[in-house]
């Protein structure tokens, strides 16, 4: 028996999966049909090629207890993730809620958005980052 590892191929790791992703798919455009203007600074407007998805105060509830496709990585200081843990073992002991740490970060994030989209200026993130 060989000792080499039986590694999937090329078109096994690069499959279309049928997930649902908070990027919409988009079929790639033929080389044929791609517009010849040089680009110059004045056709270069920006980096974002999907327009911004406005969402209302329906769809900013949090996600809850679900299969996530989408991640993002955060750093938090020991302080940070500590005080991050006693608010989960403060909510299972005290409130007989069982959450997950990530649970409480979107729930805390969904809080967050919905107090900037209705005070704006005036809302507890953006006085937190002015340093006010």
């Amino acid at each position: 028996m060989s000792r080499r590892v039986s590694l999937p191929g090329a078109d096994e790791l690069f499959r279309q999966t049928t997930t649902l992703s908070a990027v919409p798919s988009q079929t790639p455009t033929p080389i044929e049909d791609l517009p010849t203007a040089p680009i110059t600074s004045a056709n270069k407007k920006s980096v974002r090629t999907t327009p911004r998805r406005r969402v209302n105060s329906f769809d900013r509830s949090p996600s809850g207890r679900e299969r996530h496709d989408e991640k993002i990585t955060v750093y938090l200081s020991p302080e940070e993730l500590y005080d991050l843990e006693q608010a989960r073992l403060a909510l299972r002991g005290d409130l007989g809620l069982a959450v997950d740490r990530g649970r409480i970060v979107r729930e805390s994030l969904a809080i967050i958005i919905a107090d900037l989209e209705t005070k704006g200026d005036q809302s507890i993130i953006a006085r937190r980052l002015r340093g006010k």
